[in-house]
């Protein structure tokens, strides 16, 4: 079988080569002149990403071939935007320009290093993604843990622009929720391997769709009570969505009952709304949620837009979107530096207004090849954790970027999420790193030859030993 990887190198020097372009229209705008060193920050990425590849051959030489690519050329897009910045800011203030390591870039670039040495790191120790169900009770109490942490903390340890998802100590900040999702996914799809049958029982028939039984409703309003105590002390939509949307959508392909996609959304939209009311009326622990509801209901009011808290960000990040239009000033060429957190929550915005509405429309597409292959290794991948495990990621993953990016558009209410490989930051980009080494991990078991004697029994379930039957591989369950 061919492993593709050549494929993957050709891939991956076609995106760096992107990046440079990229670089060198940001030069050529912001000083007037390509100079000769614009190559330097694509040069560097490129060795980063060349690392992790030859890891990858050695460790995982059937995994999908686009994944790295895909995503080397978003994570170095968002290198280059945040030394765009620098550059800018350098410019204004008549200082000079910042050394490759200095800047919000500069420390992106070391960021990418750490997350890259990690991602190899989980491919060189899991050498098989069923060994990570042995810990799945574990990994979902770390992710519990992980997930209160900031709501217990001090407003001043754990809360920024309004959402508390932060452990700040002086200098260093880490955003734990990032990291509680890759073990929740985990948790969640060695759970439901072990409680798939029960759960797709069903009572009744309603329209044609077949309703579980209330006695089985216990794990997915637990999992709901959650997400809104995140909601209410973390003071984060986003972050609620995307725990709760992770396992339900879970729970659905577990089960293949469309139900619990209903009862699911039914119960989340249900909550939000009595949060709403409730901060209107009572105020409390839901007034935060109530404000940011009034400023998403209507930003350019001058109540919301005058306030501290209030619409100025996400009114700052539709002018620049629309400033934008369909192919943008160019890179290098906008005013982002107008839009607050436009190195974090509104990178997209920033983006937009350079790189326009088709070029934001191409960095979706890519984001949505990711999701696609990620999609793609659970389909085909032969055990049932690692189809839910695969499926979990990759949904988490979209779930991400359309929270966010619903927030800047107005869509939904503003959330504290950062944009996977684009936004600055050290937790996000680990994280999300993990995240597609996991992938890269379950897609190379997908696509690479069955092993001699392997078995694709679930997680917990009962032992299967393979045996040949004329020339077909086939199972036989032992009582």
């Amino acid at each position: 079988m061919k492993t593709r990887r050549n494929a993957e190198l050709g891939l991956l020097a076609f995106a760096m080569v992107l990046v440079a372009i990229y670089g060198a229209t940001v030069e050529a705008n912001q000083f007037g002149e390509i100079r000769m060193t614009f190559w330097v920050p694509a040069a560097l990425l490129s060795i980063l990403f060349l690392g992790l590849h030859v890891v990858v051959r050695y460790t995982a030489p059937y995994a999908d071939p686009v994944l790295i690519p895909a995503v080397a050329l978003i994570n170095g897009l968002g290198v280059g935007f945040l030394r765009r910045l620098d550059l800018a800011r350098a410019i204004a203030a008549k200082q000079p320009e910042p050394g490759i390591f200095a800047g919000t870039g500069g420390r992106q670039l070391a960021w990418t290093l750490g997350a890259l040495i990690l991602a190899a790191i989980l491919l060189l120790v899991v050498r098989d993604h069923k060994v990570v169900s042995r810990y799945a009770y574990t990994l979902g109490l770390v992710g519990i843990v992980l997930v209160m942490i900031p709501a217990v903390l001090p407003s001043s340890l754990s809360e920024v622009n309004g959402a508390k998802l932060w452990i700040r100590l002086g200098a260093f900040s880490i955003q734990p929720g990032e990291f509680a999702k890759l073990a929740l996914v985990s948790f969640f799809a060695y759970y439901l391997v072990r409680k798939r049958e029960v759960l797709s029982l069903a009572s009744r028939r309603v329209l044609g769709i077949d309703f579980p039984r209330g006695r089985d409703l216990g794990p997915v309003v637990t999992v709901w009570l959650l997400s809104l105590l995140v909601l209410v002390f973390e003071k984060d939509l986003g972050t609620a969505l995307l725990y709760f949307g992770l396992f339900v959508v879970t729970l659905y392909v577990a089960t293949e009952r469309a139900s619990w996609l209903i009862i699911g959304l039914v119960l989340f939209f249900g909550g939000v709304y009595v949060a709403y009311l409730l901060g209107a009326s009572v105020g409390g622990p839901f007034a935060n949620f109530y404000d940011r509801a009034q400023v998403w209901l209507d930003p350019f009011a001058t109540a919301n837009y005058d306030r501290v808290g209030g619409s100025y960000q996400l009114v700052q990040g539709l002018l620049a979107m629309g400033t934008g239009g369909l192919f943008g000033s160019g890179p290098g060429a906008g005013s982002p530096g107008f839009v607050p957190e436009v190195r974090t929550d509104f990178i997209f915005a920033g983006l937009g207004e350079e790189l326009g509405l088709f070029g934001l429309s191409a960095l979706l597409i890519v984001y949505l090849l990711i999701v696609e292959r990620g999609l793609r290794a659970a389909l085909a991948v032969r055990d049932s954790f690692g189809k839910l495990v695969a499926g979990g990621l990759a949904f988490t993953l979209g779930l991400q970027v359309f929270v966010i990016l619903g927030g800047i558009t107005g869509l939904i209410p503003l959330t504290g999420q950062t944009t996977p490989f684009l936004s600055a930051g050290g937790s996000s980009l680990m994280a999300n790193w993990l995240l597609i080494a996991m992938l890269l991990r379950i897609s190379n078991a997908a696509r690479g030859p069955a092993a001699a004697g392997a078995s694709d029994r679930p997680a917990g379930g009962p032992k299967k030993a393979p045996t040949q039957l004329h020339g077909a591989m086939t199972e036989v369950i032992k009582p």
